[in-house]
């Protein structure tokens, strides 16, 4: 039987394809909020999935995780680092870039030991939910979008 994470990251990543495929390129440059066009937003979502990818290739080749490994609490001084490099991607190629790592990223945390991952391993630095991180900023843009 599949960890519930399984069930809820399909949902999140369904709903991020289908917004993708429906957003017009006028769309993926609207912005969300001051900071942040929808394509940026999205391109954040894959930023924090690729980071999971990279914490799998860890556990999976028995490389131990590190204390540097662990997410630090605030997270803002990342987001904004990234910010720059996500928004000088052209905004189709890093939906679709978004469409491709949020499926790897599940398909690949849906094969991990769910008892070596967050949330069944609270010491893990890998969080195997990914739904709850994609749904916040989904709402986010469909809110900023009107489609919500």
């Amino acid at each position: 039987m599949d960890p519930p994470y399984v069930e809820q990251n399909t949902r999140e990543r369904n709903r991020l394809g289908t917004l993708v495929a429906a957003l017009s390129d006028d769309e993926l440059r609207s912005h969300v909020n001051e900071h942040w066009t929808v394509a940026g937003v999205l391109g954040h979502i894959a930023f924090w999935d690729a980071r999971v990818l990279a914490l799998a290739d860890k556990l999976e080749g028995g490389e131990p995780f590190s204390p540097s490994d662990t997410e630090p609490e605030d997270v803002d001084w990342i987001n904004d680092a990234t910010r720059p490099l996500i928004h000088a991607i052209a905004p189709r190629e890093m939906a679709e870039l978004a469409v491709r790592l949020v499926e790897e990223t599940d398909a690949r945390v849906a094969s991990l030991d769910p008892d070596r991952v967050f949330p069944n391993d609270p010491t893990s630095p890998l969080n195997a939910e990914r739904a709850g991180h994609r749904g916040e900023h989904l709402d986010e843009i469909e809110a900023a979008l009107g489609t919500g």
